[in-house]
């Protein structure tokens, strides 16, 4: 079972966040340790569903859509700052009764968790980093980012149409991709003209440009719980860099998924479980 639970974040803006299983019963759970799982960017907290429902065997997993995503609110003139996400996840955490938690984290959703880490080291026990890169991406990065939102020919006329252009027609993709193509279709909604993201394409840019420029190392060096970085084989973040994050960590390891890409834990599910298992143990066991 799911259920939802509205947080407020920041300038009081509301938020979803789920939570996976039943809730518990009084007493059932206490000392039980709890998980943060926060997506990328266009991603939603769905997208955790598989990895959360193991977790909740064991453990309190809560995913949180993120402002300007899935079910929680896009204010056309809301902020999409650094500060604004990580502070989010800092409410959801406090709200939520969740901390101290392991923040598990892909993408953007890991520059948060280990913004936020940095940031408040008594509410994070332990951080997942899933193939987010800590280096400076560039102007150029953002104009492709820019081109290819462009590209995308919406509305779709069906969700097989998403599930096609994400998974095979999308100039990105080097070979098809299924798994690549689910994961937009759930970010999909229809429309009177037919299916369209859930989010505003503008705010997404919006909010990649506000960490895009900059290098993120020296917040990766304020964080002082045990740390993974895990990263795909075909991802984007490459094995050198990772492994300099690892080692710009204070209490870093390191995981590699085969035969994945960017999106780890939704094209391996199953091997994504056997890299991060072991370091959850290790940190949520007492």
């Amino acid at each position: 079972m799911v259920r939802r639970i509205d947080v407020t974040g920041a300038g009081g803006l509301r938020l979803a966040a789920w939570e996976f299983a039943d809730p518990l019963k009084t007493g059932e759970g206490e000392g039980a340790a709890s998980v943060l799982l926060l997506h990328g960017l266009m991603g939603r907290a769905s997208h955790w569903a598989s990895t959360a429902r193991w977790l909740s065997e064991r453990h309190r997993a809560v995913a949180l859509d993120q402002r300007g995503h899935g079910q929680s609110d896009k204010p056309p003139k809301g902020e999409y700052t650094r500060e604004a996400y990580v502070d989010d996840a800092e409410a959801a955490l406090e709200q939520l009764g969740l901390a101290p938690a392991v923040l598990i984290g892909h993408a953007m959703g890991a520059l948060t968790a280990w913004q936020l880490a940095a940031k408040r080291p008594d509410l994070v026990r332990g951080l997942i980093i899933c193939d987010m890169r800590a280096s400076a991406l560039g102007a150029a990065s953002q104009r492709e980012w820019e081109d290819w939102f462009k590209s995308w020919p919406l509305p779709f006329a069906t969700l097989a149409d998403v599930r096609k252009w994400f998974g095979e027609d999308d100039p990105w993709v080097e070979r098809p991709n299924p798994a690549r193509g689910e994961f937009y279709a759930e970010v999909m909604a229809e429309s009177e003209d037919g299916w369209r993201p859930v989010f505003e394409p503008e705010q997404m840019l919006k909010s990649r440009q506000t960490w895009v420029y900059d290098a993120h190392w020296e917040e990766l060096t304020q964080v002082r719980c045990p740390a993974l970085v895990v990263r795909g084989l075909d991802g984007e973040l490459g094995r050198a860099e990772a492994q300099e994050m690892v080692r710009v960590l204070p209490h870093g390891q390191y995981a590699e998924v085969a035969d994945a890409g960017h999106l780890v834990h939704y094209d391996q599910p199953e091997a994504w479980r056997a890299a991060v298992e072991p370091f959850l143990d290790g940190v949520l066991t007492p």
